[in-house]
């Protein structure tokens, strides 16, 4: 089986060696990963992203997310557990940016709903849906100015029964953040509902440097 489906680095696609495991040695010296998110998201007590989605970080989860990549959802989970427990983000609630039922229909998989069962296994916890996407909107990808993007997704979503996140510190996860206006908006939803505060971790998110 190793012959005919021998493992890749995640990234880079490279055929791994027995010494490594899910990114090869170059990816892993090579590749950046985010210190310290800069970005202020509305509604986010905080939030924190693995990789910069840029170069072969981008097309990892293009491959994931387009490409019937659902076997990517493992290995994010083990990188995005481990920054979670790097951070110490606290929660009570671990829960995922729901995928509406077109593109789930198109997909074949939710692949927010596969990468947070996949981080709830490594961090021994229950992957909880707490969101339902109610209308269906253009892709947040396709949006580049940060205003229509806000206005695209207000409203899309509600919390399917508020006792789960009432009075509760809920991780809300999702593969990118960009601008952080689909979060924000399932943050706010989550407030409303009860939740006590509502933070955030992805694999990858956007650079937001000045320049």
């Amino acid at each position: 089986m190793s012959l005919l489906f021998p493992r890749k680095c995640i990234l880079c696609r490279k055929v791994l060696s027995d010494q490594e495991t899910d990114l090869c040695h170059e990816c892993r010296k090579t590749v950046p990963e985010i210190e310290k998110a800069k970005l202020k998201i509305s509604f986010v007590a905080r939030w924190a992203a693995v990789w910069y989605y840029k170069d072969n970080v981008r097309r990892s989860i293009l491959r994931y997310k387009f490409y019937n990549g659902r076997s990517y959802a493992e290995v994010y989970g083990r990188v995005l557990a481990m920054k979670i427990q790097k951070e110490d983000m606290d929660f009570d609630v671990l829960t995922y940016v729901s995928t509406g039922w077109l593109r789930r229909w198109k997909r074949g998989y939710d692949h927010a709903a596969l990468l947070c069962e996949a981080v709830a296994k490594e961090l021994g916890v229950t992957s909880i849906k707490t969101l339902k996407k109610i209308r269906q909107t253009k892709p947040q990808s396709r949006i580049r100015d940060a205003a229509v993007r806000r206005a695209n997704i207000l409203g899309a979503y509600k919390v399917i029964d508020p006792e789960l996140v009432k009075g509760k510190r809920v991780l809300l996860l999702d593969d990118v953040i960009t601008t952080g206006a689909t979060v924000s908006e399932c943050a706010k939803v989550l407030l409303i509902a009860g939740a006590k505060e509502v933070s955030c971790a992805a694999v990858a998110a956007a650079s937001h440097d000045k320049k």
